[in-house]
């Protein structure tokens, strides 16, 4: 673990940035799904559409949506017949989560507070791993990466659904306007918090390339590493098997 790691555009010390990454997603519990909506013009709906699709929950298989608090994931993996378990490291994101569950009648999901870089999960216990948008707020991102990998049966599959760098000629140059522009003022409009969401920006471009996070994976123990871009890497794919 280095003596220090990126919180947006700082370099903070790790126990600070995992401090500092809960008091953003505090603040954002209550509009993160109204916001998801104002960022990406409701984008982020197919995508996550997409990415189940990808994962292909089946009935009996235990899977384990890593960050997924208000349920935007696990809601689409249980008509499967899977049996999901909700962890978050935030018990307000998880409030929203099961509040929503409540009120879709919804009761065969577990919820739980827990922390990707060490969970309190059995060795090969889930068939499948899931983690949207969230493994880039990960502190130590390569240990959340080997309990994933602790954690998932032999046969096991690793999904994740994060940002990452377009690579479309122009687009990423209006996406970075738009994003670093826009975005703070749509939080502070929606959700009287600017600065949480320009934190949540400037996370994305420090976040690794799809390259380089692909690597990772692998050095994490994985194989058959795949990566899947969308928008031309605005937003990518990636996942791998454990043997």
């Amino acid at each position: 673990m280095p003596d220090t790691v990126s919180f947006g555009y700082q370099d903070v010390a790790p126990e600070e940035k995992t401090r500092r990454v809960g008091e953003v997603f505090s603040s954002v519990a209550s509009k993160y799904d109204l916001m998801n909506d104002a960022m990406s013009g409701g984008l982020h709906r197919l995508w996550k559409d997409h990415f189940v699709r990808k994962v292909k929950p089946r009935a009996g298989e235990h899977i384990l949506d890593m960050a997924g608090g208000t349920g935007d994931i696990a809601f689409r993996m249980e008509p499967s017949g899977a049996t999901v378990t909700v962890a978050d490291i935030n018990p307000e994101m998880l409030a929203v989560g099961v509040e929503r569950a409540a009120q879709r009648g919804i009761d065969s999901m577990v919820w739980t507070e827990a922390n990707a870089e060490a969970l309190q999960f059995p060795d090969r216990f889930f068939d499948a791993y899931t983690i949207a948008f969230g493994i880039r707020n990960v502190t130590d991102i390569p240990r959340a990466l080997r309990e994933a990998h602790r954690v998932l049966k032999r046969g096991g599959r690793f999904f994740v659904l994060e940002f990452s760098t377009t690579q479309w000629p122009g687009f990423a140059e209006v996406y970075d306007a738009y994003s670093h522009h826009m975005v703070p003022k749509l939080g502070q409009l929606l959700a009287q918090d600017a600065e949480s969401y320009r934190y949540l920006i400037e996370s994305i471009r420090r976040f690794p390339d799809m390259p380089s996070f692909e690597r990772m994976i692998g050095e994490a123990g994985f194989v058959q590493t795949r990566v899947e871009p969308l928008l031309g890497g605005l937003v990518a794919i990636h996942s791998g098997w454990k043997i």
